[in-house]
């Protein structure tokens, strides 16, 4: 029998995973900045600009943002990394690298891309002061191993920057529970034209380890000081941890 994972609610082959993630962002890589702004109410701005300050890059920093897609977090990092840094882009799926790429070049910023799995990443050991990963850590198979390759790549004192969806405050749970599976699809479909897609969003952040549950998965994969943040009551966390 083959290993299984999960996409969204339904329990699929381990090797299909990759696959049908894929399809779900070829599908909204196009409108997927317009999306986040809408279904955030711009939140995810928010959330982003304070991952930004957590990471304290100076000019010169070696930084790899991780799933990075259209480049928002890789494009901040760049201009604070400045001229003797180091900042690459990358992800797993092409059309929205493809995105950020464009929007790179557009402003000026023509970063190092490359295509490549987070679980497998084509980097040396001790490379990274700064890895980042924004709303992708939720989509991959295995979590555990991606946590430790970005452990490898880091330097000793290096930072680890995971923000994801995570587990919202108790008392919001039904409000949040009837946005998430009646209004998140209808506006899916309304502005992407995939309801499908939004439907998996909802069910992948369900099924997303919680705050302390990242907090230990962070630890067990060699990272000291692991610490987290909530935002909007829980909706969001950013996770940090450090090499040493």
């Amino acid at each position: 029998m083959p290993n299984t994972t999960h996409f969204g609610y339904e329990t699929i082959p381990e090797d299909d995973k990759v696959r049908k993630v894929a399809g779900v962002f070829h599908s909204v890589a196009a409108k997927y900045d317009i999306m986040n702004d809408v279904m955030s109410a711009g939140l995810h701005r928010i959330w982003k600009a304070v991952t930004i300050a957590h990471a304290g890059i100076r000019p010169g920093f070696k930084v790899l943002d991780i799933a990075g897609g259209t480049g928002d977090l890789a494009m901040a990092f760049a201009k604070k990394a400045g001229p003797t840094g180091e900042v690459w882009l990358t992800d797993i799926n092409e059309s929205m690298l493809r995105v950020g790429r464009d929007r790179l070049l557009n402003t000026g910023l023509p970063i190092p891309i490359s295509l490549c799995d987070a679980e497998k990443l084509p980097f040396p050991d001790n490379y990274f002061d700064r890895v980042s990963v924004a709303f992708g850590l939720r989509n991959m198979t295995h979590k555990d191993a991606a946590l430790a390759e970005m452990q490898r790549v880091l330097k000793p004192g290096g930072k680890l920057l995971v923000l994801e969806f995570s587990k919202v405050w108790e008392p919001l749970q039904k409000p949040y529970d009837v946005y998430s599976f009646s209004v998140l699809p209808w506006l899916g479909q309304k502005i992407a034209g995939d309801a499908e897609s939004y439907r998996y969003l909802a069910e992948s952040i369900r099924m997303h380890p919680d705050q302390e549950t990242l907090k230990s998965m962070m630890q067990a994969a060699g990272l000291d000081r692991v610490e987290y943040v909530n935002f909007t009551a829980g909706v969001a966390a950013l996770h940090t941890g450090i090499k040493f």
